[in-house]
C-alpha cells in the first residue's frame, strides 16, 4: 500500500509540474476540398463532437470551394463578369471579404502577390483541374496582357459595391482562398468548443493547443517530392505554408512550367524552389507563401518585413537554403549537406 500510494504521489506531481499528460481521445478524419486532401485531426473532445466538428468544417469548405472556384460558375465568375464591364455592382458576399484582404496583401507585398492576373493564370492553362498536356501561351498574348498591368489596386469598393477601372482585371483566389478558408474553419471549430486541433490542405495547416501536452510535429517536403528536408514544432496556435514549383506543372519541349506565375514577366517565377513561412493566420501565410516565391533569392527578406514575416526558409534554384535566424532556431534541418545562408533578423515586423 506504501509503494501504491508513491507511485500515486509521484504520478500527481510530475503531472502538476507537467512531465506527464492524461491520453486524451484523437479522431481524424479526412475528406477533399480545394482540389486537394484535407486532414482534420482534434484531440481532447468526444466522438460525437469532432464528429459534429468535422461535419461542420467540411461543409464550410465545400461553399467557400464553390463561391471562390476560379473556372466553374459561381460567384467569382459572376463578379469576374461584372469588373470587366466597369460598372458598379454589389458584390457577391463571400467575395467581398476576400477583395478587401486581397487589396492589403497584395500592396504590403509590392503587387508580387497580385489576385488580380486571372487572365494571365488562365492563359497558362491553370485553369485547369489538369494542367498536363498544355504549352506556353503565345509571347504576344504574354506581352498584352502584361501591359494592361491589373491590380487589386484597379478594383474600387464602396461599402458593399465593387467597380473596376481596368477591364483587364480577373480574380483568381488561389493564392490565398485556402488560407482563408482555414483560417474561417478554425474559427468555427473554436466556437463549437474544439481546443486542440490540426487542419491541413495538401501540406498547408494551421494548427492550434496540442497533441495530448506534445507540440504538433510538422514536416516540410523536399522541393523534389523525395522525402522531408525538414521538420517544425507548433503550439499555442500558428501556421505552416508552402509554396513550391512541384505543386501543378506541365512540361512542353522537355521544358517544365509551374503554376507560380510572376506578375511582372507574365512567365512562371524563376529562382526559387519552394518558400516555407509561419505566421499566426493562415491567409497572410498562404499570400507571403506565394509572394516571397516570387520575390525570389535576391527579394525575399525585404518583401517578408513588408508583409511582416518573421519566420522564413526559401530554397533556391540552386539548392541553397535561405533563411532567417528566427526560423532556424524554430526548424529541425534535416537535409543538413545543403549550404544554409542565414539573413538579417526579422523580429518586431510582424503586423507592421
Amino acid at each position: 500500500m506504501r509503494r501504491f500510494a508513491l507511485r500515486s504521489f509521484l504520478a500527481l506531481l510530475l503531472l502538476q509540474l507537467g512531465g506527464c499528460y492524461p491520453e486524451r481521445p484523437v479522431y481524424t478524419d479526412r475528406f477533399l476540398a480545394f482540389g486537394t486532401l484535407v486532414d482534420l485531426t482534434i484531440v481532447g473532445a468526444t466522438q460525437q463532437q469532432a464528429q459534429a466538428a468535422t461535419k461542420a468544417v467540411e461543409e464550410d469548405f465545400l461553399r467557400m470551394h464553390e463561391a471562390w472556384h476560379a473556372w466553374n460558375p459561381g460567384p467569382l465568375g459572376q463578379t469576374n463578369e461584372q469588373l470587366a464591364v466597369g460598372r458598379q455592382f454589389p458584390a457577391p458576399p463571400m467575395i467581398l471579404p476576400l477583395v478587401e484582404v486581397g487589396q492589403s496583401l497584395s500592396a504590403r507585398s509590392r503587387h508580387l502577390f497580385n489576385p488580380a492576373v486571372g487572365h494571365l493564370i488562365d492563359a497558362w492553362g491553370f485553369h485547369n483541374d489538369d494542367p498536363e498536356g498544355h504549352r506556353p501561351p503565345p509571347e504576344a498574348l504574354i506581352q498584352e496582357l502584361i501591359r494592361n498591368n491589373p491590380r487589386m489596386s484597379d478594383i474600387k469598393v464602396e461599402g458593399i459595391n465593387l467597380q473596376s477601372s481596368n477591364p483587364s482585371v480577373k480574380l483568381d483566389f488561389g493564392a490565398f482562398g485556402k488560407g482563408y478558408g482555414i483560417d474561417l474553419a478554425v474559427t468555427h471549430l473554436k466556437e463549437l468548443g474544439i481546443e486542440n486541433a490540426i487542419l491541413n490542405a495538401g501540406g498547408d495547416l494551421r494548427a492550434f493547443g496540442s497533441r495530448n501536452g506534445i507540440p504538433w510535429n510538422i514536416a516540410i517536403r523536399r522541393p523534389d517530392g523525395a522525402g522531408v528536408i525538414a521538420t517544425i514544432k507548433v503550439s499555442g496556435d500558428e501556421s505552416v505554408f508552402t509554396s513550391g514549383d512541384y505543386e501543378r506543372f506541365f512540361s512542353w519541349n522537355g521544358k517544365r512550367y509551374h503554376h507560380i506565375i510572376d506578375p511582372r514577366t507574365g512567365y512562371p517565377a524563376e529562382g526559387t524552389r519552394s518558400v516555407t513561412v509561419i505566421h499566426p493566420d493562415s491567409t497572410t501565410a498562404d499570400a507571403a507563401a506565394t509572394a516571397l516565391f516570387i520575390a525570389g533569392p535576391d527579394m525575399w527578406h525585404e518583401i517578408a518585413r513588408d508583409m511582416g514575416i518573421e519566420f522564413v526558409m526559401l530554397i533556391d534554384s540552386k539548392g541553397i537554403i535561405h533563411m532567417t535566424p528566427e526560423m532556424q532556431e524554430r526548424l529541425e534541418l534535416l537535409d543538413t549537406d545543403r549550404k544554409t545562408i542565414l539573413s538579417p533578423p526579422l523580429t518586431g515586423t510582424r503586423g507592421s
